[in-house]
């Protein structure tokens, strides 16, 4: 992709003064995280939960809940026939995620909406050409990352998944996860970044520094969902800086 393409996607995400430091491939130092997250307040230590509120479960590998280990073909059976909640009674077909198997960068959503519970993929209507946006400014092509979801299946109404629907859902995350083996995962609104950090946090809270998941300490950052960019384009900038630091991360990976 040439500088004025890139320019053109940057310009669609509506900050036209966005500018990579450095090209994906680039052997250049990437600029210092300070510097790209120096107006973010920073994250408590701990924030007190409600006493009604379950304390959130430590995410565990899938290998911790079952001595067999899916490949991707099996994977993609079990996703398809779950029924360890009742979203799979209410949607047409399960969302089960798509792009590289071996990419370095995994995007995580929450849950599939009304267009992609009809077309079965993730992000496809304009919150998802908004994230293809986001890719392209940072030198990716859709089908260069993985995209998937905190659930396999569109909730009601698309209401947010419940916390046990998600727990239903996460070994079959996890054994992506696993499978893919990503360099950094990117997690795109709320309900991904709190069920993927066992957190109560606001996406404002919890973007702007790096965090990591699981055993493997995989580079995770957090920021805000393309649908909320679309109602709230003021924060657009914000989010570039959280994919400034997602590609810093990519730069320093081997």
């Amino acid at each position: 992709m040439d500088e004025q393409q890139r320019q053109y996607y940057l310009d669609a995400l509506g900050v036209t003064r966005w500018q990579l430091r450095v090209p994906l491939e680039a052997e250049q130092e990437p600029p210092p995280i300070e510097e790209l997250v120096a107006d973010v307040e920073p994250q408590p230590e701990h924030q007190p939960r409600s006493r009604a509120e379950p304390a959130p479960q430590p995410i565990s590998t899938p290998s911790s809940r079952s001595s067999e280990k899916p490949d991707w073909q099996t994977l993609r059976e079990q996703v398809r026939n779950c029924r360890r909640c009742g979203l799979r009674e209410g949607c047409t077909q399960t969302v089960f995620g798509v792009g590289d198997t071996q990419a370095r960068l995994l995007v995580i959503g929450e849950a599939p909406g009304a267009d992609e519970d009809r077309q079965g993929e993730p992000f496809v209507g304009r919150a998802g050409q908004l994230l293809n946006a986001m890719l392209l400014a940072m030198g990716f092509r859709r089908e260069e990352v993985f995209i998937a979801n905190i659930v396999k299946c569109r909730p009601p109404n698309n209401r947010d998944p419940r916390a046990e629907e998600a727990l239903s859902c996460e070994p079959y995350l996890l054994r992506q996860i696993e499978l893919i083996q990503p360099r950094a995962i990117l997690a795109v609104g709320r309900i991904a970044a709190q069920n993927l950090l066992k957190s109560d946090l606001a996406v404002g809270k919890l973007r702007g520094r790096m965090h990591a998941l699981g055993e493997a300490r995989i580079p995770l950052v957090v920021t805000y969902h393309p649908a909320y960019l679309l109602r709230s384009p003021e924060h657009k900038g914000r989010a570039w800086q959280d994919l400034q630091m997602a590609l810093s991360v990519l730069r320093e990976a081997p």
